[in-house]
């Protein structure tokens, strides 16, 4: 989501910064040469060119649908890509205390590859749920499952968290992992 919205963002911003040029040159034009035709586009060729159409011809309707569509995926991408941090318990009224989802995973991460028997580990964090995907050293995991997900738990809950996310955790051997 986060590529997409970035694409979108660049788009944009290259098409009102061209816009924004264009008006800019046509600006100073017409403040140069007061009464003469448009620089590069000029208020006679667009009026002409937009003298065409009327507000009920169907491709004027097509396009303003599609131009409210865009607006309302561009608000949904914007309002879902937001910078999410956790919020811990506040020390003192006037302070606030934040953690991102990265650093969540990390401290998970290092403890939980710091265990005998895990050969690598990749940890996905959240507000409600913390998933550990880790990989065994040897093909009998034995009780590493049971001891990654209370080093995960104890991880989490040593943190000052409101709500204690869910910890998920999955062992693949290295049978599994051809």
């Amino acid at each position: 989501m986060r590529v997409f919205v970035r694409l979108i963002t660049a788009v944009a911003g290259v098409v009102v910064a061209a816009f924004g040029a264009l008006l800019a040159i046509e600006s100073a034009w017409s403040l140069i040469r007061p009464g003469a035709r448009g620089l590069i586009v000029g208020p006679a060729a667009v009026r002409d060119a937009l003298s065409g159409f009327s507000w009920a011809d169907p491709p004027v309707r097509i396009i303003a649908a599609a131009l409210v569509v865009l607006g309302v995926v561009l608000l949904i991408a914007a309002i879902a890509s937001g910078h999410r941090e956790l919020r811990l318990h506040d020390p003192a009224p006037e302070v606030t205390v934040t953690t991102d989802r990265r650093s969540l995973a990390r401290l998970v991460g290092h403890q939980v590859r710091d265990q005998d028997g895990v050969a690598g580990a990749t940890v996905t964090a959240g507000a409600k749920r913390v998933r550990v995907k880790a990989a065994a050293r040897f093909r009998e995991p034995g009780d590493l499952r049971e001891r990654l997900t209370s080093t995960a738990e104890r991880a989490v809950g040593d943190l000052p968290l409101p709500s204690t996310p869910k910890v998920l955790v999955s062992v693949s051997t290295p049978k599994e992992r051809r």
